[in-house]
Formats: C-alpha cells, sequence, structure tokens
C-alpha cells in the first residue's frame, strides 16, 4: 500500500477559530504562495534591467520598500536580497523570469516556497493588534503602504508587508502556530478589554 501524499498549509486548522473571533481585526492565511529569494548585485545595471523586463517591474532599491505589478510583488530584505512572490499558479512563470533575468550573472535564485505561510490582517483593529507583538512603528506615518520590515511578532522571526489596507505577515511554517496561536490570544486581549 502506499501512502498518497496530502498537501496541508501549515495553518489548516486556524481557518474557523480566525472566522469566530476578529474583534475588528480579520485574520486570513494565504497559503502556498510562490516564494524566491534573488540575490544579484544592484550595482550591475545590466542585471538590474533584464530582472525589471522579466519581471515585469524593477525590484525595489530603497531599503524596506516593496515593488509591485499585479500579483508580483518584490520585498527588499537587504542590500543585494529581495523576496520576489506570486501567486502558486505562476510558481513556473516566476522562476523562469527571475532566471531570465539573471541569465547567468553572478547571483542566486532559491524556492523558498515551503519555508513560509503568509497570514492577511485586516480590519481598523490590525495596527493595534500588531503592535502588542511587534516593537517597529506601524504608524502609517513611519511605516506606509508599500513598507516592508524583517521583524519579531512574539519572540518569532516574521517578515511585515503594509498594503493599503492589510498587513500581510511571512512566516516561517514551523512557528506559524505559535503566530497563529498569539495573534488570537491577543485578539481575545482586544475584545475582553474593549479597546
Amino acid at each position: 500500500m502506499i501512502a498518497e501524499a496530502i498537501r496541508r498549509s501549515p495553518l489548516a486548522d486556524y481557518a474557523g477559530r480566525f472566522a469566530a473571533r476578529h474583534g475588528g481585526a480579520l485574520i486570513r492565511e494565504q497559503p502556498f504562495v510562490a516564494q524566491f529569494d534573488l540575490r544579484a548585485d544592484p550595482g550591475d545595471t545590466d542585471v538590474m534591467r533584464r530582472i525589471a523586463t522579466a519581471l515585469g517591474f524593477a525590484v525595489p532599491l530603497a531599503p524596506n520598500t516593496v515593488a509591485s505589478l499585479d500579483d508580483h510583488r518584490a520585498l527588499w530584505l537587504g542590500p543585494d536580497e529581495w523576496l520576489v512572490v506570486g501567486p502558486e499558479s505562476q510558481h513556473q512563470v516566476l522562476e523562469q523570469a527571475l532566471r531570465d533575468g539573471l541569465a547567468g550573472a553572478f547571483g542566486s535564485i532559491v524556492d523558498v516556497s515551503a519555508h513560509r505561510t503568509l497570514l492577511e490582517i485586516r480590519g481598523e483593529k490590525a495596527q493595534d493588534l500588531l503592535a502588542h507583538g511587534i516593537a517597529i512603528d506601524l504608524d502609517p506615518r513611519s511605516f506606509p503602504a508599500g513598507s516592508c520590515a524583517q521583524t519579531l511578532l512574539a519572540k518569532a522571526q516574521v517578515i511585515i508587508e503594509r498594503r493599503e489596507s492589510t498587513f500581510v505577515l511571512y512566516i516561517r511554517a514551523s512557528f506559524a502556530g505559535y503566530v497563529a496561536d498569539w495573534l488570537l490570544d491577543a485578539v481575545d486581549l482586544e475584545i475582553t478589554s474593549g479597546r
């Protein structure tokens, strides 16, 4: 008898719990997103041009910013490192675009899709909820839409991205349950304290 492989997101069991309690902050997992760690020399204008042509947009060069086109995004992680993400259905297309852009130049492309899951947090209390466990200032004047940062949320390393009305957390799969439980506890705290 051969066991059948069943793909399961790290937070598959949390969907009902997220829906049942929100306290002004709606939480939803966005599983199975194509994610690639791109390393390249930002000073090599030819490589940067080829990557921009292949992706349809230039990767951001300003620290802690995000560039995007449609469902594809590039998050600045370091002076020569970006997290490039897109829908799972675009996995091979996105990987090929990055390979075409790098085209043998010094750099690397690593598929990290299984490394993280994403949590979307939106609603009037989303910023307050996250402020309980993140040390960076999430005020829109300091952290506007199009910003990202690597930080800690309740002792778990995350990447946080601010979109127009949504925060997106990129969480290591091994810490996903811990972060989800922490968020649910923080929601309960918000509800019971009436904040």
